[in-house]
């Protein structure tokens, strides 16, 4: 099953971690071939936006952050899941599972992993 993936990271310092996952998440989704877009929230701001448009194009939108993350009101009517940085880094697996369930679930799941 192809799922379609939009993605925000972000850590508290801003830097390492951040990238760290949005590399991770590039790979694991390469092997998996489903398509993704990945936000970083860091310490130059935001970079590679998601757009309204790539919001309602996926399926499930994965958080990766132990912060609060800016313009978060943008994923409350989507499936989504919610994962802390330094779990997801350590154990993806757990994250991959947590989309694959919330791509089966109604619109407006939201998923906690922890």
């Amino acid at each position: 099953m192809t799922i379609k993936l939009v993605a925000v990271t972000a850590c508290i310092s801003g830097v390492a971690h951040t990238y760290m996952a949005a590399e991770r998440l590039e790979k694991l989704c390469a092997l998996e071939k489903w398509p993704v877009k990945v936000e970083t929230q860091g310490a130059l701001g935001i970079e590679n936006a998601l757009t309204a448009e790539d919001l309602a194009q996926a399926d499930v939108v994965l958080l990766i952050s132990d912060i609060l993350l800016a313009e978060s009101e943008r994923f409350k009517h989507h499936r989504s899941v919610h994962i802390g940085i330094n779990t997801f880094l350590r154990t993806p697996e757990k994250a991959l599972g947590a989309v694959r369930k919330a791509a089966a679930s109604p619109q407006e799941t939201h998923i906690r992993v922890v």
